[in-house]
């Protein structure tokens, strides 16, 4: 569990930016991201473009794309917060798959066969991915058998981004030497977002969006539609001053000066967020040393920037 380091005292302004709590609706959709529970048969472009009629958004974008049989935890990006969905594409997952044996064997055959397969394993793309197919290492980091019937054999895996589970269940199968495929699957995590009381369906959507409009009442939809800052959650951040957001947002680096606080597990080389006193995402970028060294510069580039997120103009201009 990280602690939060201080580096240097700062107080924030009421007069500009916002909690990210706070934010009036409109501005609170814009800047905002579902925790969908897509359901099984469309598309995840499909449902995409659902959310994007119901909230009547410019733009919406997901991360990590689900075969349309599979159902589950879909992060969905709206308008600004679109580009802040891509943040998610590297974090683990976590999926409840349910795994055909084409023939029956031992129990205790099955559970060696899927404790050989965690830690560091090798895997070729399937022929209908979108990506290259060549050799790939992914990282299974842990699989808890739910239940074993006949042939069906249920469990939980968690594994690194890109982990194709339809190929790990091929792969288990043959190295029973009986096959095997994935019959039934589901993501219950996808980094920060899992299963609680955020998720949403799009049945939810669609009516805390009516609620909204025709009876003004938006409690509905601010339980349905998240801040950004939530799909940030599991990168270590850095928080910084005032004095400092706008020359972010206008494409300066992130200074050692410009430094208030730090999470501690920050290892050089890690992508990091970068945030306001008041909690608001500014940017994202690459950490240049890790949390001591940033604790103890007092001159430096602490953080390449690769991504802002903020509007210029959101805190006032204090640098030259």
């Amino acid at each position: 569990m990280e602690n939060f380091l201080i580096k240097a005292e700062s107080e924030t302004s009421p007069l500009y930016g916002c909690w990210p709590d706070k934010r009036p609706i409109e501005e609170h959709l814009r800047l905002g991201v579902i925790n969908l529970d897509k359901p099984s048969g469309p598309t995840s472009h499909e449902v995409d473009s659902w959310v994007r009629r119901i909230l009547h958004a410019d733009k919406t974008g997901h991360g990590g794309t689900l075969d349309p049989r599979v159902t589950g935890i879909l992060p969905v990006g709206v308008d600004n917060a679109t580009r802040v969905i891509q943040l998610l594409l590297g974090a683990p997952k976590e999926y409840v798959c349910l795994m055909k044996l084409h023939h029956e064997v031992d129990e205790e055959d099955i559970r060696n066969i899927l404790a050989e397969f965690q830690g560091k394993i090798y895997q070729t793309p399937p022929l209908k991915s979108a990506v290259k197919r060549e050799l790939r290492v992914r990282n299974i980091y842990y699989i808890n058998i739910l239940e074993i019937q006949d042939k069906d054999v249920l469990f939980i895996i968690g594994c690194e981004a890109g982990t194709y589970i339809r190929k790990y269940c091929h792969d288990i199968g043959e190295a029973l030497g009986i096959g095997a495929h994935m019959a039934e699957l589901r993501r219950t995590k996808a980094g920060p977002f899992v299963e609680d009381e955020t998720l949403t369906t799009l049945h939810d959507l669609n009516d805390a969006y009516h609620y909204w409009k025709e009876d003004n009442d938006e409690s509905f939809l601010r339980k349905c539609v998240l801040p950004m800052e939530v799909a940030v959650t599991h990168l270590p951040k850095i928080v910084i001053r005032d004095s400092a957001v706008d020359a972010i947002c206008h494409g300066a680096d992130l200074a050692a000066g410009g430094i208030v606080g730090l999470d501690d597990n920050i290892k050089k080389g890690d992508l990091i967020s970068v945030q306001t006193l008041k909690g608001e995402l500014v940017a994202s970028g690459e950490s240049m040393d890790n949390s001591l060294e940033i604790l103890q510069s007092e001159k430096g580039i602490m953080v390449d920037i690769k991504k802002v997120f903020m509007e210029p103009g959101t805190y006032p201009r204090m640098w030259k």
